[in-house]
Order: structure tokens, then C-alpha cells, then sequence
């Protein structure tokens, strides 16, 4: 089964992707894993896509895609495959389609993991980490036994800059009109599988099987 995975940042995606392949025994597929094995081979396309990455610049389409196809070549994608974090447009799911259509394969199931914006930055700011011994800790879902104390050393606990709730809300407002966009393209489709991220992580994962297993009858 070829399935794409949908959510805004903290989300759950990837708690739950771990867990659909390791169901379905099909490869997890993340953009940065993708980009990570085209340099580490220094294909063609991998030594393309460093040069814009150590420049700190996005990595065109084009060659984005060229990677995709590399990697969706390999043989332990020939039974499925589960792409996370791409695609991130409209332009890059239309060439994801365009490429399947080529190797006469097709993504069977788009999981879109819904979650509203003030859950996902509770989430998201709660995070906590020690100072001493860098232990990582989650005010609401781990908290620490004393409020901003470390269990393990006794360290101080604090909140990194990127996990503030101005720096989380501007990370999201960035993801939301992408994932806007792929949702009105896929919708239509039929193969776009809602699901309530704010349920817990195992009836998530229920749900998405459930629905899985409905595509494959």
C-alpha cells in the first residue's frame, strides 16, 4: 500500500507513521531521510540537492522530485510505501502523481491526522528540557515529579526559544496554508482519510488501521 501522511507539526505523525510500518511492513519515507541517502550515494541528484542545502536555500522541485523517484525505485518500496513530510504543495503532488503514473503505481490512501491549532501549540510548548543533563520532559503528557527540576541530576529545567508560544504559533501559521492547499487537491479524490489526532495515541492508530484496511478491501 502506498500511502501518504498528513498533520501540522505536533500532530502525531511521527508516532504514528512507526507504527503503520511496522503494521504494514512497508518502508517510512521522510524528506530528510531521502535527502540524506542521495548525499551519502552522492547520486547526481543527491550532490545537486547539498548545494542548495549548504547554502541554506530550499531545494528546487525539480530536483526534489528526481530524489523521490530514486528512492520510491528501491526495492523495498515494491510492496508500499509511506511518504512523510512530502508532498508539501500542490505543484509537488501533482509531479508525485504524475511520477506513480509513470511507474503505473498510485498513492492508495492520504492519512491526514486533524488537530486544532490550540492543542497543537499546548503540545508543542510544553516541552521542557534539563540543563545539566539535557533529560526531556513535557509539562501536560511527562511532567517532572518537582515543577522545574530534572528527576534524573536535579538540574534546572527550561524552555528553548523555538518552543515559545510566539516562535510555535508563527511555526504553525507557516504550515497551515501548504496543508490547506494539499487538502483542497486531495479531497476530491476520495482517498483523503480524516483522522482525530486528538484522541490517544493508540486509538489514533486504530483508526488510521481501520481505515487502511477499508482501502484495501
Amino acid at each position: 500500500m502506498n500511502i501518504v501522511l498528513m498533520g501540522l507539526p505536533g500532530a502525531g505523525k511521527g508516532t504514528q507513521a512507526a507504527r503503520i510500518v511496522q503494521e504494514l511492513k512497508i518502508p517510512h519515507i521522510s524528506t530528510g531521510d531521502m535527502f540524506r541517502l542521495a548525499v551519502s550515494e552522492e547520486t547526481p541528484l543527491g550532490l545537486e540537492a547539498k548545494s542548495y542545502m549548504d547554502k541554506g536555500q530550499l531545494v528546487p522541485d525539480r530536483v526534489t522530485i528526481g530524489i523521490v523517484r530514486d528512492r520510491l525505485n528501491k526495492d523495498d518500496c515494491s510492496s508500499g510505501f509511506l511518504l512523510d513530510g512530502f508532498p508539501r504543495t500542490v505543484p509537488q503532488a501533482i509531479a508525485l502523481d504524475e511520477l506513480l503514473q509513470e511507474m503505473s503505481r498510485k498513492i492508495d490512501a492520504i492519512i491526514y491526522i486533524e488537530v486544532e491549532q490550540d492543542e497543537l501549540l499546548r503540545r508543542l510548548t510544553g516541552r521542557r528540557i534539563c540543563r545539566d543533563c539535557g533529560a526531556t520532559y513535557h509539562v501536560v503528557f511527562s511532567p517532572p515529579e518537582k515543577q522545574d527540576v530534572c528527576d534524573h541530576c536535579g538540574g534546572e529545567l527550561y524552555q528553548r526559544n523555538d518552543d515559545r508560544d510566539e516562535t510555535v504559533a508563527k511555526r504553525l501559521e507557516v504550515n497551515v496554508k501548504g496543508l490547506q492547499d494539499l487538502i483542497k487537491y486531495y479531497e476530491p479524490t476520495g482517498r483523503l482519510q480524516r483522522i482525530d489526532g486528538k484522541q490517544s495515541i493508540e486509538n489514533v492508530t486504530k483508526e488510521i488501521l481501520s481505515q487502511l484496511r477499508g482501502v484495501q478491501t
